[in-house]
């Protein structure tokens, strides 16, 4: 009789390593825009204002790389269970050519037409102009973030992980230790405020680029990719078959990182104290609500493998404990934000009365919708993603953020002329109506599909 939850000590340690590492990695990653925060702040909210405008072209770069690494990410797990390495060479190699063209085409956006773009989402000329700044610089590090970023995925899926989290912990020394130089001036460097943070991100993304193209091609001996597989000729069978599982994770990024982007443009809207509130606030929840992240990336990679393997009666008592663990993280980590929102604001000396009042309530509101995130986010994005279904995820994003999420918000601060706060909770309510979707979902099992044409027959798993 199959087991309700898992009782194998090896999947629990699985699990948790794996999520351990990507959170310690993804912790510092945000760190360092918690770092850059906070010394913007103590420079000046303006120079904070507009950086925060840039950080959501960089959110939605982020979401657009994610979604074409991640799709890969589908096929290269699958590729693991089954000891097969050519598809996760040539899927790579296919996710490396469509992120380096979408983050050359934004770095040509936010290098030629910086005002237009930065006008889009704030009115007030002083944090445009600061944000122009800090565009000017940054924009030639995105495809540089691209490479990056996609190398790390493709290893992840290969249940390497502990590089990226070294390979973080340079980044962020060099990234804090350039902005305590270039933002202020010190030790004789220039005093550049906001464009010496955009240096100082752009040195450590080029460094993070030599260290991980290093380590891909020295020391890496699971994939061993190489510069020929990426630059030969797409494998066209494998380019059907991504762009017909892939595309869908490709486009739940894209309105994501997009609907991000309106919603920063919407509270922007909303007076000069919004746009830094909502940035501490983002930055705050984004490094407490790490192992919400790295859970579902752990839990698409084991049930990746565990199909691959063809072990699909394991997926039931599985995604029953993927669950619990789910929820008791939701749980904690909104525990934490809540008792930790009002010492946390104190780091941020130079943000007015207005703004610090208002990030303490914006994160007030995240300690809440946590849970919800912490559930039906990997939930989603984790296994029904890895389990094949990946179109389930942008219809339901595509229902949730444009007919309801937006909607709302717009008329809250437009029409109703509401309070910030009530705006932000608009903004965040898909977080806690999306459960009873993936709860749903999930338990009916029907998400296990088959994505390749190479890829053994699967056995049905019944709910």
């Amino acid at each position: 009789m199959t087991e309700f939850f898992v009782r194998d000590r090896g999947f629990y340690t699985s699990f948790f390593a794996m999520t351990a590492t990507i959170a310690m990695q993804s912790a510092i990653v945000f760190s360092v825009n918690l770092a850059d925060a906070v010394m913007l702040s103590r420079y000046t909210e303006t120079a904070l204002a507009g950086v925060a405008l840039l950080n959501q072209i960089q959110f939605l770069l982020q979401m657009l790389v994610f979604g074409v690494a991640e799709g890969a990410l589908i096929f290269s797990s699958r590729s693991w269970g089954e000891h097969r390495l050519e598809p996760i060479r040539d899927v790579t190699s296919i996710a490396l050519k469509f992120g380096v063209a979408i983050a050359i085409l934004m770095s040509i956006a936010i290098l030629v037409f910086p005002e237009p773009v930065l006008r889009l989402m704030a009115n007030d000329p002083a944090i445009v102009a600061e944000g122009v700044k800090y565009a000017r610089i940054i924009g030639w590090s995105y495809p540089v973030f691209a490479i990056s970023q996609i190398l790390m995925i493709m290893l992840r899926s290969v249940e390497t992980v502990r590089i990226s989290f070294y390979l973080s912990i340079v980044t962020f020394c060099v990234n804090v230790t350039l902005n305590y130089l270039l933002i202020f001036g010190n030790c004789g460097f220039p005093e550049l405020g906001g464009p010496g943070a955009a240096i100082a991100t752009l040195c450590s993304r080029c460094l993070e680029l030599v260290l991980i193209a290093g380590y891909t091609r020295f020391i890496d001996s699971k994939v061993k990719l190489r510069l020929g597989h990426v630059l030969k000729r797409m494998n066209t069978g494998m380019l059907r078959d991504y762009i017909r599982v892939g595309s869908p994770v490709f486009l739940s990024g894209a309105i994501w990182g997009l609907a991000m982007a309106i919603q920063t443009g919407i509270l922007g809207h909303m007076g000069s104290s919004a746009i830094p509130a909502n940035s501490v606030a983002t930055t705050v929840f984004q490094i407490i609500t790490v192992f919400i992240y790295a859970s579902a990336s752990a839990a698409a990679v084991m049930t990746g493998k565990t199909i691959g393997e063809g072990h699909t009666d394991l997926i039931k008592p599985c995604t029953r404990t993927f669950q619990a663990l789910f929820l008791c993280n939701g749980i904690c980590s909104g525990a934490v934000l809540f008792f930790l929102k009002d010492p946390i604001i104190h780091l941020f000396s130079e943000l007015s009365a207005d703004s610090a009042a208002l990030s303490v309530k914006f994160m007030t509101v995240l300690s809440v919708t946590t849970v919800g995130t912490a559930y039906q986010m990997p939930a989603l994005t984790g296994l029904v993603r890895a389990g094949g279904e990946t179109d389930f995820v942008l219809k339901n994003d595509l229902v949730f953020m444009w007919l309801l999420v937006l909607p709302s918000a717009a008329l809250a601060a437009f029409v109703f002329h509401l309070s910030p706060t009530i705006v932000f909770i608009c903004l965040k309510s898909d977080q806690i109506l999306k459960c009873a979707v993936a709860a749903v979902k999930l338990n009916r099992y029907t998400w296990i599909k088959k994505i390749s044409r190479t890829e053994s027959p699967l056995s049905e798993v019944s709910p």
